[in-house]
C-alpha cells in the first residue's frame, strides 16, 4: 500500500487546525448558502463562517460598494482615525438600529474579533466599578485570549491557556439545574451577605443563546431577572452577541425580546455583514471613561468592514423583513428536526430563530451525523461540552428551497445514524 504524500496543509500548517479535519475539502469559492470546492463539487453550508457570514457567501448588496469602495482608492487601515466610510457607518447605526430600538450607546471599535471585543468589555467594567471579579455562567463560551477564556466555561479551552485564570467566578445557566432549583436563589443570597467570602463583582456577561456551549437558550423571564439582579445591586451587565447578534436570533439584537437595555454589549462576526475582520463595543455614555489609547489595536481601524456593514445595515435592518423571514425559517427547522427526534429516544431539540441544535444522550451520535451530513455535501458542526449538539447556522438569506434541502440531508444523517425512519433518500 503507498502512502499518499501529506498536503501542504498537513506538512507545514500547524496542528492546531480544526474544521478542515471534519471536512477534508479543497474549497475555492463561495456563493450565498454554497461553497464550491478546487473539484467542482457543491457544499450546501450551514455553518456560514461560525456565525461570521449571516447575509451569505459574497452577496452582491455588499460586494458592489466593497469594490467600488476599492476601485476608488478608498482608505483600508486607518487605525482610529476619522474616515467617510467610519462617519456613514456610526450615523447608520445611530439611524438605524439604535433610534428605533430607544438605545443611547457609544461605539467603541476594538481590535477586529470578538474576542478582543469581550476583553475591552471586561477592562472597561473593571475600570469603572473599581472591582476585580467578572461573573459569567456555565457552558460559556467568550473566547480564546486569556481573559476571555477566564470567563469561559470549557475545560478543554481554558487549560489551552497554560496560567491560572483569575478573578471570574462561575454561575449556573438558566436551566443548569433542569428547574430544581431556584433561579438566582443562590447567587442573590451570596451577592448580599457580606460573609459569603464572595466579593461584589464589576460585571455580569452572558450569551442569551449560548451557541458553542450547546444551544443552550435562555428563558425571556430568567434575562429579565438577571438585569434586575444587577441593576439592584450596581453591578454592570454585558451582553456578548458575538455570535447571536446581527439577527442571528431574529432581532438585531438578541437581547431585545426579553426588552432588557444591557450596560455594554459585544459584537463581531457578521457585523462587517461580509465576513471581514470587525468588531464593536457599544456602551452606555456614562461608562465611556476611556483616556485615549487605552485600549487600541492596529487593525481597529478595518475601513472596507466599514463599507460592507453600513451596507447590510441600509439594506437588511430598514425594515423588520428579515427578522420575520429568519423566525419563520427558524420556526420550520424547529418543526422538522421536533419530528426528526420524535422517532429516537435520547434526542431533543433546542434554539431559537436560525440557530437550532438537535441534541444526543450518546455524544458520539451528533459527530457522526456531521459526517453523514457532509458525505452528502453539507456542512455542519458540533457544539455542546461534550460535542453532543449538532448545530444549525445558516446564512439568514438561506432560500426555502436550499432549507428544504438541508432539513432532507439532515434528516437522512440522523436516520442512518440513529436507526431506520423510513425517510426516502
Amino acid at each position: 500500500m503507498i502512502t499518499p504524500e501529506p498536503t501542504i496543509f498537513e506538512s507545514l500548517e500547524s496542528e492546531v487546525r480544526g474544521y478542515c479535519r471534519s471536512w477534508p475539502a479543497l474549497f475555492a469559492t463561495a456563493k450565498g448558502s454554497w461553497l464550491h470546492d478546487e473539484d467542482g463539487k457543491d457544499y450546501l453550508d450551514f455553518f456560514a463562517g461560525a456565525g461570521a457570514l449571516n447575509y451569505g457567501h459574497n452577496n452582491d448588496v455588499l460586494k458592489k460598494p466593497l469594490l467600488e469602495y476599492i476601485a476608488n482608492d478608498g482608505v483600508t487601515h486607518g487605525l482610529d482615525m476619522s474616515t467617510p466610510a467610519k462617519r456613514e457607518l456610526l450615523e447608520t447605526l445611530r439611524d438605524t438600529v439604535f433610534k428605533p430600538r430607544g438605545l443611547d450607546y457609544k461605539v467603541q471599535f476594538p481590535g477586529p474579533t470578538g474576542a478582543n471585543a469581550v476583553e475591552a468589555a471586561l477592562k472597561l467594567a473593571r475600570k469603572v466599578t473599581g472591582r476585580e471579579t467578572i461573573v459569567s455562567f456555565t457552558n460559556a463560551f467568550h473566547g480564546m485570549t486569556l481573559g476571555a477564556l477566564s470567563v469561559t466555561g470549557n475545560s478543554m479551552k481554558r487549560a489551552g491557556a497554560g496560567v491560572p485564570l483569575v478573578h471570574a467566578a462561575h454561575m449556573p445557566y438558566d436551566g443548569y439545574f433542569d428547574g430544581t432549583t431556584t433561579d438566582f436563589q443562590w447567587m442573590e443570597k451570596v451577592l448580599d451577605d457580606t460573609s459569603s467570602g464572595f466579593d461584589r463583582p464589576a460585571a455580569v456577561i452572558v450569551e442569551t443563546v449560548q451557541g458553542e456551549g450547546g444551544v443552550n437558550v435562555a428563558r425571556v423571564e430568567w434575562l429579565r431577572q438577571l438585569a434586575e439582579v444587577c441593576k439592584a445591586r450596581e453591578i454592570l451587565l454585558i451582553v456578548d452577541d458575538v455570535q447571536m447578534g446581527c439577527g442571528r436570533t431574529g432581532p438585531f439584537f438578541s437581547f431585545e425580546i426579553a426588552d432588557i437595555k444591557p450596560d455594554i454589549v459585544t459584537l463581531s462576526k457578521s457585523i462587517s455583514g461580509y465576513g471581514m475582520p470587525m468588531a464593536l463595543v457599544l456602551l452606555k455614555p456614562e461608562l465611556d471613561v476611556w483616556s485615549p489609547g487605552e485600549h487600541n489595536g492596529t487593525f481597529r481601524g478595518n475601513n472596507p468592514a466599514f463599507i460592507t456593514a453600513t451596507a447590510a445595515l441600509r439594506h437588511y435592518w430598514s425594515d423588520d423583513e428579515l427578522q420575520k423571514s429568519t423566525l419563520i425559517k427558524g420556526q420550520k427547522i424547529e418543526r422538522a428536526l421536533s419530528e426528526v427526534a420524535g422517532h429516537f429516544t435520547g434526542v431533543s431539540v433546542r434554539g431559537r430563530g436560525l440557530v437550532q441544535g438537535i441534541a444526543f444522550d450518546d455524544p458520539s451520535q451528533a459527530s457522526k451525523v456531521c459526517q453523514a451530513a457532509f458525505e452528502h455535501r453539507m456542512l455542519l458542526e458540533t457544539s455542546g461540552s461534550t460535542d453532543e449538539v449538532v448545530k444549525l447556522l445558516p446564512p439568514l438569506t438561506i432560500t426555502e428551497q436550499e432549507l428544504d434541502q438541508g432539513l432532507h440531508i439532515l434528516t437522512n444523517a440522523v436516520d442512518s445514524v440513529c436507526g431506520g425512519i423510513g425517510v426516502v433518500a
